[in-house]
């Protein structure tokens, strides 16, 4: 049984959205995300749970497929959705849905008719025709229409000419269907609706679905492992190792539950186990992970794309993933490399970062780093020395993690402060220089609610940093106002609020009115990220 675990925030959001629909207001949702990150999962939890006599849903995936099946499949799952609230047996037929539908809608089904019989030959006309159904039906019943696509950018594998122009005028003129649209080309999907479907009326609300959080995260490996135990320190190297995404997570769960039995713990799946687990997954030819990421690497070099893209990926998975480093370590100059990271970030493989470079799926970065290029440099055919080598890349990532987690938090930040090199990030869409530090030492404030925190001090800049191990509240912002103000005659401040819990919504407003930046977990593993180090799990 498949699992469907947390994911409630977004689940809300559609609900909202579609009873908005039923009322009279209709807003679009644009879903997008990782590929395997749980977008169509989402769609199909909320579909199995939702019931409305007065909508009718209609999910497609779309697919590299003929017009002429797109259209009979578009047809046959409007038609199926429509009869199934009062037939209690249908067959997925459509010439025996059309004609069940005869009685009902008749006015649709003469289009529908129309559309089947191949008259209508250009494909534009065929786009318009099944796009205007919704709203014919609507004519004749008063039943709204719910339409999903997902991966909604294969659709223009249809070769339809003016297909956004068609569909922008769908999405404007018909108040009475709405649209969610599933893309894991993140970077493909945005500029699509930014710049083919950005309309007045008809706009769509952007859902990016991100990993699970860090206590989701820990509540979904217990429940994949269950009944058996993993001890926390490793629960947590799993959380830094995947990041949280959930196939990754449920894939080396399901590994440690198979290997169980070959290992002597009663209860705990061990450490030996995970690295076993590992091993299989990530450095077996036969692996799920391996065949997974040595595939896409295929399909990438069978798209046109040389070995030197592949280079730019194994040193950005290394750490080297500034420009600078990138021409010293590929010999180039910055607008050739330029032109094939701009294509790597276009296939939503990087991000780009203020001057760093991150990949976006971090187990395939780990994997092109301890894997692909190991056997590619390996000088011996014994694959005994290479798996050694890997299991001993494991062992020492998973000792260096736990040895960063028992060590308190400021002294860790402090260590982060002292790799700024005045590069450039951007963080919660602003940019924010990392100034070089010629001076960093703690901060021992004296008020009320901050206690602890860290000044650093540049050439043309004062950091003051605020460090709190509990939620930040409007009187933690108003009390370190004051204790910034205990170093007015500096030059200029850059003021921030570090803390592993939660912001109130008033203390961000509050802070934001005071120019002070506040960052949660997410924002410094960001940037532990980008410098190559261990996530901090709490």
């Amino acid at each position: 049984m498949e699992i469907f675990f947390n994911r409630q925030n977004y689940l809300e959001i559609i609900k909202k959205r579609v009873e908005g629909l039923r009322a009279g207001f209709r807003q679009n949702i644009a879903i997008i995300g990782d590929e395997s990150i749980g977008k169509t999962s989402i769609i199909l939890h909320f579909l199995k749970n939702f019931y409305d006599s007065r909508i009718i849903p209609i999910y497609l995936d779309i697919r590299q497929e003929p017009l002429d099946y797109f259209m009979r499949r578009f047809i046959g799952i409007l038609l199926y959705n429509f009869l199934k609230d009062g037939e209690t047996t249908l067959k997925e037929d459509l010439q025996y849905l059309i004609s069940k539908s005869q009685k009902y809608i008749p006015q649709t089904v003469e289009r529908i008719r129309y559309l089947v019989s191949g008259e209508s030959h250009k494909p534009d006309n065929i786009l318009n025709g099944l796009l205007s159904l919704c709203e014919s039906i609507n004519k004749e019943t008063s039943k709204s229409c719910l339409v999903i696509f997902d991966e909604f950018h294969n659709i223009e594998a249809l070769n339809i000419k003016n297909l956004y122009k068609i569909w922008s005028k769908a999405l404007i003129s018909q108040k009475n269907t709405m649209y969610i649209i599933v893309s894991s080309a993140k970077y493909k999907a945005r500029r699509i609706i930014s710049n083919n479907l950005s309309l007045l009326f008809g706009n769509f609300q952007i859902l990016e679905i991100e990993p699970f959080d860090l206590k989701t995260s820990d509540e979904f490996i217990i429940n994949l492992i269950q009944p058996l135990s993993l001890e926390k320190c490793y629960r947590d190297f799993l959380i830094h190792f995947t990041g949280g995404h959930p196939y990754y997570l449920k894939v080396i769960c399901q590994g440690l539950l198979k290997n169980y039995s070959h290992f002597k713990q009663v209860s705990n799946l061990g450490e030996q186990n995970l690295i076993q687990t590992l091993k299989e997954l990530l450095f077996d030819e036969m692996g799920i992970l391996y065949l997974r990421f040595s595939n896409f690497l295929k399909q990438f070099t069978a798209g046109g794309l040389n070995q030197e893209y592949n280079q730019i990926l194994y040193l950005i998975s290394c750490g080297h993933n500034r420009i600078r480093d990138l021409m010293d370590g590929l010999h180039k100059q910055k607008k050739y490399l330029l032109s094939k990271i701009n294509k790597l970030i276009e296939l939503d493989i990087i991000e780009h970062c203020g001057d760093f470079y991150k990949i976006n799926d971090r187990l395939f970065s780990f994997w092109l780093r301890f894997v692909y290029q190991e056997r590619n440099l390996a000088f011996s055919p014994d694959n005994k020395n290479q798996i050694d080598l890997f299991k001993n890349k494991i062992i020492e990532m998973i000792r260096e993690f736990i040895g960063d987690s028992q060590r308190p938090v400021l002294n860790r930040i402090m260590e982060l402060l002292q790799l700024f090199g005045d590069e450039s990030i951007r963080l919660d869409r602003k940019r924010i220089k990392l100034n070089q530090f010629r001076e960093i030492k703690p901060l021992r404030f004296g008020g009320k609610f901050i206690k602890d925190g860290l000044l650093g001090r540049a050439s043309d800049n004062l950091w003051i940093i605020a460090l709190k191990e509990e939620p930040i509240t409007e009187e933690d912002v108003s009390e370190f106002v004051l204790e910034c103000k205990k170093y007015k005659n500096s030059r200029i401040q850059k003021r921030i609020m570090i803390t592993p819990k939660s912001i109130d919504h008033n203390a961000r407003l509050k802070a934001l009115e005071e120019k002070i930046l506040t960052w949660d977990l997410d924002n410094i593993n960001f940037i532990l990220d980008l410098f190559n180090k261990s996530r901090i799990i709490i």
